[in-house]
């Protein structure tokens, strides 16, 4: 049985919290076992004061669908206090939105992959708080995919953007906490950080093991089988594919009007992809890419978790459409997530490596070796943070 970081305070408040003005960064998933959420446990609270709210991507209450789909603030309809959004004007906390805080706790359920944009919110609040001198509290979740291994690039710092602030990989294996720990010691060591690690939890569970209800991070992340694949197929964003949105299971399907979906499927099994199987499954999109049309398409479905590679199974599709579809799969320029420069596949993958292979029609064989270099420098310095076991 795993202890997320909000169970352990609400049973043992920190005293180091007490009689503080607190403003908390939360979600949907922001719950204890009992589906509590955060904000009504605090409220209740008689030894401290529930100051503001803030709310990541797709808002507090989990309302907007999609990517750079804004939402603005409001008041709490009962508790009467500010609900700041950080996904609108402002993704960093200004000094009007802080004021009167004197502690900023965080519960942010993340998925796992890199380019997610919880931790990038987190980011940037340590930033804010470490200019203002406001403590930043952690309470730390799992990682849902922690089974997975360590794979794809690891982000290059001239590519950083609101959805990679830090030189990981695609799929990292770390918690939000153990991210907040690696932000804090590269860029800033002045934050008066502090992480409530769970008890229970081992890197290599996944989330179904945790005996911790599922809710949904996004709205287009439905289940633990959408995390499982997601690092690898949410690189279909910036692609003329669809990656399933529209559907009931994104990111577990792809497809289009002009793939050959029996002649990908056919290339895929040639391949002796680990931990997956491929299987035909057309689709209309109710919105999003492809919105009322008909797209030949295939569902993934992940038989290994342990040996099921998600950006390398995505490199190895994405070649097998170059190889096989008549009309040539095409990468989508900029603006994509507040970015106007660098283009979307480069700062989602890590870098224009990835990119650059495809078109080249490189073996993929060199591009995940390449990878493999970059992930074992990567575990050497993680080592040095990581606070859980295997």
């Amino acid at each position: 049985m795993t202890y997320t970081g909000l169970e352990l305070i609400d049973k043992k408040f920190p005293a180091r919290l007490k009689g503080k003005s607190i403003g908390i960064l939360c979600h949907s998933p922001s719950i204890t076992k009992d589906f509590t959420h955060i904000a009504d446990i605090f409220h209740r609270r008689k030894d401290c004061r529930l100051g503001a709210l803030f709310g990541p991507q797709h808002g507090i209450f989990g309302q907007t669908q999609d990517n750079m789909i804004e939402w603005e603030g409001s008041m709490h309809p009962v508790y009467k206090i500010p609900v700041f959004s950080l996904y609108g004007q402002n993704r960093k906390p200004d000094k009007s939105m802080l004021e009167g805080i004197d502690v900023l706790v965080i519960d942010l359920q993340d998925v796992g992959a890199r380019l997610y944009t919880y931790i990038w919110t987190v980011k940037l609040c340590i930033e804010a708080c470490s200019e203002s001198g406001i403590p930043v509290w952690i309470l730390d979740r799992p990682n849902p995919i922690g089974r997975l291994p360590f794979d794809g690039p690891v982000l290059k710092e001239e590519f950083f953007t609101f959805v990679g602030g830090a030189s990981i990989p695609l799929c990292h294996r770390m918690t939000i906490g153990e991210m907040a720990i690696w932000i804090r010691e590269k860029y800033y060591p002045g934050c008066d950080l502090n992480v409530v690690w769970m008890k229970g939890w081992k890197r290599n569970s996944l989330f179904n093991e945790t005996g911790l209800p599922w809710v949904l991070p996004s709205p287009n992340m439905p289940t633990l089988s959408t995390a499982i694949v997601y690092p690898g197929t949410v690189l279909i964003e910036a692609l003329n594919l669809s990656e399933g949105r529209g559907t009931t299971i994104p990111f577990e399907l792809f497809g289009a009007p002009f793939l050959n979906a029996d002649k990908v499927k056919e290339n895929l099994g040639s391949r002796n992809i680990k931990g997956c199987v491929f299987r035909r499954h057309d689709f209309i999109p109710t919105f999003h890419k492809f919105h009322g049309e008909l797209c030949s398409g295939i569902q993934i479905h992940v038989t290994n978790q342990a040996e099921y590679h998600p950006v390398e199974t995505a490199l190895e599709i994405f070649d097998a459409i170059l190889e096989t579809s008549p009309v040539g799969m095409q990468f989508k320029e900029p603006p994509y997530e507040y970015e106007d420069r660098l283009k979307p596949f480069d700062i989602l993958s890590g870098d224009s490596c990835m990119r650059e292979s495809l078109i080249m029609r490189q073996p993929v064989k060199l591009e995940k070796q390449r990878w493999q270099s970059e992930i074992e420098e990567f575990k050497a310095e993680f080592a040095e943070i990581a606070v859980y076991k295997e």
